[in-house]
């Protein structure tokens, strides 16, 4: 495939709202429509036998997903985007480019399904993981690296504990040892955080998340800087042919649009929620990014543009029964996995989203029963607190 077509042209001057209104959705010169139409076939007509030409096969290349690449390589000061069929799937696919048996390093709190696929699937076929505390001091991560160290894995902020690692500094230490530098920026957003700036080779997100933000996509993408990973990750793509459906590239498309906005609400709700929630005693614990009490703010602010709506907290001394007490109360905010859809989403990892990670480690983590992670959504701020409230109050009256 012609990379150059699938390169992410925009002003430079441009803002991020600008950026992803306008990437990738050129005004249709047939029709002069300005949403570029959803193109659902299959394959396409060649000039001749053997011409290259943009489009041939869906599966390869399809106009409404190079749209969608182009919009999100933009908004992560990006060149290239290649979009997957869930986040999953870009995961899986960007462990193609470790050739041979290969030694990763990975944060130790990330995604349940990433922890699932590395120690349950990936360990099967030469690769072994080092997962740990990337907050520990940059010297002791690099007495992980081997000789057949290919990759470090980042999250931040991490998932679920909202950990802060230092992209730039890891970044280095990593390109140092000869090892490329994946990051998972899904809680954070482009608006939040622009990972490529830092020197990270490959950004990926789960796209069902912020980047959606309607709870009604499954999708995954990478994005990089570099042309040689770019045609990789392309290659990679095409053979595995784990791609999204031209409606779902459209969809995810519409709601990045106004990601900068949603974002925005996200965060100034998030704020509210921590405010209250660190006043209540029947709170012990209220993480978030954006508190100087987080353990990693001064990072955080350096890093971070927009510090997001992920928030977790524990409730104090509360049983299993207690726990499932207070989110079947809450009348608003909706008991369900997943993260950075409008309305607002709350799981208890240990037993959701974290149930695949060892028991052992999950308490190492600080994944307890009553430790909660909610998305905090873009509903008035005023329901979103009295919800909680109410909830609350039905568990642990006062």
């Amino acid at each position: 495939m012609n990379n150059e077509k699938r390169f992410a042209t925009y002003d430079a001057d441009w803002g991020f709202g600008t950026r992803a209104i306008h990437t990738g959705q050129d005004v249709d010169p047939t029709t002069g429509a300005v949403i570029p139409s959803i193109s659902v076939s299959t394959t396409f007509q060649l000039p001749y036998p053997g011409e290259e030409s943009q489009f041939c096969y869906s599966r390869s290349n399809n106009p409404t997903r190079n749209s969608f690449e182009q919009q999100i390589a933009a908004l992560e000061n990006g060149k290239y985007g290649i979009a997957f069929s869930s986040g999953s799937a870009a995961c899986a696919s960007l462990m193609h480019l470790c050739q041979g048996p290969s030694h990763v390093i990975s944060s130790d709190d990330v995604y349940g399904g990433t922890n699932r696929y590395f120690n349950r699937v990936q360990v099967h076929h030469g690769f072994e993981y080092s997962m740990v505390d990337l907050t520990q001091p940059i010297e002791e991560t690099a007495k992980l690296f081997k000789e057949n160290t290919k990759m470090i894995w980042l999250e931040t902020p991490t998932n679920p504990t909202l950990k802060i690692v230092d992209i730039e500094a890891l970044t280095k230490l990593a390109h140092s040892k000869g090892a490329l530098v994946v990051m998972d920026n899904t809680f954070a957003s482009p608006y939040g955080q622009n990972p490529l700036d830092f020197g990270v080779d490959l950004v990926t997100h789960s796209c069902t998340k912020y980047i959606n933000g309607h709870s009604d996509v499954v999708m995954g993408v990478v994005v990089t800087n570099s042309e040689e990973l770019a045609k990789k990750m392309h290659f990679i793509q095409n053979c595995i042919g784990a791609v999204p459906s031209p409606f779902d590239c459209f969809l995810v498309t519409r709601g990045l649009k106004t990601l900068a906005l949603r974002m925005e609400q996200h965060q100034k709700n998030a704020f509210a929620v921590c405010d209250m929630l660190s006043k209540d005693s029947r709170i012990s614990t209220v993480n978030y990014p954006g508190l100087e009490s987080h353990p990693q703010h001064a990072l955080a602010k350096k890093q971070m543009k927009c510090f997001g709506g992920m928030v977790t907290f524990t409730l104090k001394d509360a049983s299993f029964d207690q726990v499932k007490t207070f989110l079947s109360a809450l009348k608003i905010t909706t008991l369900a996995e997943s993260l950075g859809g409008v309305e607002g989403l709350i799981e208890a990892p240990a037993t959701m989203t974290h149930a695949a990670v060892p028991e052992e480690q999950r308490k190492k983590l600080g994944i307890t029963e009553g430790f909660l992670r909610f998305s905090v959504g873009i509903e008035d701020t005023k329901d979103v607190l009295a919800d909680l409230k109410q909830a609350l109050d039905k568990v642990f009256p006062q």
